[in-house]
């Protein structure tokens, strides 16, 4: 292969989104993957990328938009590059409302949503009674209903962009000891010890999360939040129930009654699901930064090197823009990183 212009280590969502982004450009890439794609966390099950709440904006929360409007066309080019499928679909979400004070606060968030998000997406207030007989069961009768959310199936999209990626020249393979150019590090929890181990102090670290995928077909229906737990119906037939978010653990990839604890809440929670038929169990660490928010920018102290990590819960839904801006740092020396998601942010 010629002298790539860039090497990322790590093919989960983060290394090869911002890959796709640099061929995309023109770049020769190449990257580095030890194990398999989407071995840690990037190849689990949910796919859920759906928003912070309206209100009390921050720069956090404008990325994450910004990441969201930006979605359906960036998996439009990268499932149009490969010719495969990445199972995104922006079908919206619903939310139960426990009492008439949720109510209320859902309702001032639809004011502030319809500010925010610039008439791209609406947060609205919805009698449970008009919700299609998906809609979960909810104390006062109403649901939250926004229309931003939407799925992904993750091992499709990871395929997807890896074909896209070989499809513009671009390389991914194992660590054969030729590694030139700049090099963006996107190894996720590792990367993270890899980073406090390097500057002395705690940048962050893995964060367990179980899921579950059930046969059950409910394609054409919106994604589900009911106190935490994820419902997320995918194009194939199948819905992926998730996740816990486990800080101790005696084995970071086995599953174990926590996950069968959200299997039967899920069954409980949405009767459709009641009895379906598990089809996967899965396990894994999720990287989360010591600000929660995604840790973009240079490596301290190492020249021409970069760090696109700390994912955790919203790494798909954050790939899009956290592509462009590495794009823009590594490839065009542009940097438009805001501050909370700047690496020394979680130093």
């Amino acid at each position: 292969m010629a002298r790539p212009d860039l090497t990322v280590r790590g093919a989960g969502i983060f290394g090869l989104s911002i890959a796709w982004e640099a061929a995309r450009r023109g770049a020769r890439v190449r990257v580095i993957e030890t194990a398999r794609i989407g071995a840690g966390s990037s190849g689990g099950l949910v796919g859920a990328l759906a928003p912070h709440v309206p209100g009390q904006w921050n720069d956090k929360k404008a990325f994450q938009l910004d990441s969201l409007l930006m979605a359906e066309a960036f998996w439009a080019a990268v499932d149009a590059g490969s010719g495969l499928a990445s199972g995104y679909a922006r079908t919206g979400r619903l939310q139960p409302l426990a009492d008439e004070r949720a109510v209320a606060a859902a309702r001032a968030r639809g004011a502030e949503a319809d500010i925010l998000w610039q008439g791209r997406a609406v947060w609205q207030v919805v009698p449970a009674a008009g919700a299609g007989g998906w809609q979960p069961d909810s104390p006062t009768g109403w649901l939250v209903h926004d229309t931003l959310s939407a799925r992904i199936n993750p091992r499709a999209a990871l395929s997807s962009l890896a074909g896209a990626i070989r499809a513009r020249g671009g390389d991914i393979g194992p660590d054969d000891g030729d590694v030139r150019g700049p090099v963006i590090w996107a190894t996720g929890t590792a990367g993270l010890e890899a980073l406090s181990a390097d500057q002395g102090r705690p940048a962050g670290g893995g964060v367990k999360g179980q899921a579950a995928l059930l046969a059950h077909d409910a394609s054409a229906h919106p994604q589900l939040l009911i106190d935490g737990l994820h419902i997320v119906p995918h194009g194939n037939g199948t819905v992926a129930i998730g996740s816990t978010s486990e800080r101790t653990w005696s084995d970071p990839v086995a599953t174990d009654d926590r996950l069968e604890a959200l299997i039967r809440r899920a069954g409980a929670a949405c009767p459709a699901l009641a009895g379906a038929a598990v089809l996967e169990r899965w396990a894994g660490l999720r990287p989360r930064a010591a600000t929660r928010a995604p840790m973009l920018g240079a490596w301290p102290g190492r020249d021409g090197q970069f760090i696109a990590n700390g994912g955790f819960k919203t790494g798909f839904g954050m790939a899009p823009k956290v592509a462009r801006v590495m794009a823009d740092l590594v490839l065009d020396q542009t940097d438009r990183i805001p501050p909370a998601l700047r690496v020394e942010a979680s130093l």
